[in-house]
């Protein structure tokens, strides 16, 4: 049981600019190793995946990227950030001009992750904490996507729900490195960057990620 989400986060993190999005600030630890052995101790819990909302990975970074220099695929539309971990890339949306974002995360840690770094960038975003790929992709126009295909099976599941939602008429954003199970079709192209991060959290410190859509058609 966690006892106070929002202490332990300033504790154990420091607010610093983004590497690719410096116009943005989030609450981001120095090392995974230490943030992840406590984060296993506050939940009492061993085994657990690594805190995601505590770094700016390399496919939300260049996703946070492209929206923030391309305002008018967000501006005035509802958008949701989906396994939003920090919520770098619905702070992007929302400073694009988005009229709503909802990020949505399963991780006990991220819903006051999320508020903090909305509050430091002084924006609004709302928080649902339930697993939204057992229900119909929601009614908004936008659906953002950074680093969500690392794992099988999250990686199929995520791939059918994105799918529907594209076919449905939504427009389905992607940030990914090209990490092991991205989908080899189903996506055009929209920009690459070289993308600074850590070999800690990554193989590299700097990472070619991409930013995809889903091809309506798929």
């Amino acid at each position: 049981m966690i006892s106070d989400p929002t202490a332990f986060i300033l504790a154990n993190t420091r607010l610093q600019p983004v590497p690719h999005a410096p116009e943005i600030s989030l609450w981001l630890a120095d090392e995974v190793t230490p943030i992840w052995r406590l984060t296993e101790e506050e939940l009492g819990e061993m085994g657990l995946p690594p805190p995601f909302w505590a770094f700016a990975w390399a496919g939300g970074q260049g996703l946070a990227r492209w929206l923030l220099d391309n305002p008018a695929e967000v501006a005035g539309k509802r958008v949701l950030d989906l396994a939003a971990g920090s919520g770098l890339v619905g702070i992007a949306a929302m400073q694009a001009g988005a009229t709503s974002v909802l990020c949505a995360d399963i991780d006990p840690f991220c819903g006051s992750a999320v508020a903090l770094n909305a509050a430091a960038n002084g924006v609004t975003l709302e928080f649902i904490d339930a697993d939204l790929l057992d229900a119909a992709p929601p009614e908004v126009e936008v659906i953002c996507a950074g680093d969500v295909f690392y794992e099988q099976p999250m990686a199929g599941r995520v791939q059918a729900w994105l799918t529907c939602a594209a076919e449905r008429g939504t427009r389905v954003l992607v940030g990914d490195p090209l990490r092991t199970y991205f989908p080899k079709s189903g996506f055009d192209l929209l920009a690459e960057y070289s993308v600074p991060t850590t070999r800690e959290l990554e193989d590299s410190a700097v990472k070619r990620t991409r930013v995809w859509t889903l091809a309506p058609d798929c």
